[in-house]
């Protein structure tokens, strides 16, 4: 009975969403929180301090929209860089036991803000949502991130 229990429970550990959070590494489709359009491919690696940095690989083409070549008004050391190849992502950290990467910084090269950075991974680990906010969480703004590969 005890062995039936015991092996029971480290199934529903294994296949548990919140038990091991999937690795956020991988190429992420960028989509626009005010339009819906794809914006970016990113491409997300672990570093090796074990936090999480992203950089964009591709600008997603679409009607009407003219890509801008280099950062806009941004801060150094990201002023005047190519938008295409730049770091946008960097810092995240993974809260043990949780699919939450959190204390990361996150820059938006079309306005040349950097904002705090937060990521929750989705339980089947193909979504993740990126809250960017400026001091208070709660005043931020969310981003869907969908895996490609």
């Amino acid at each position: 009975m005890q062995k039936n229990l015991w092996l029971a429970t480290l199934a529903a550990a294994l296949f548990s969403g919140n038990v091991f959070a999937e690795d956020i590494s991988g190429t992420w489709q960028q989509i626009d929180d005010k339009t819906g359009a794809a914006k970016a491919i990113i491409k997300i690696n672990k570093e090796t301090n074990n936090t999480f940095t992203g950089k964009i690989v591709k600008v997603t083409p679409r009607p009407g929209y003219t890509a801008r070549e280099t950062c806009n008004k941004c801060p150094a050391p990201y002023t005047n860089q190519p938008i295409l190849g730049m770091e946008i992502l960097k810092g995240l950290k993974h809260v043990p036991g949780s699919n939450i990467y959190e204390k990361g910084r996150v820059i938006d090269p079309l306005a040349g803000k950097v904002y705090d950075a937060k990521v929750k991974l989705n339980a089947t680990g193909k979504r993740l949502t990126l809250r960017a906010s400026i001091g208070v969480s709660a005043l931020g703004r969310n981003q869907t991130w969908i895996r490609l590969d």
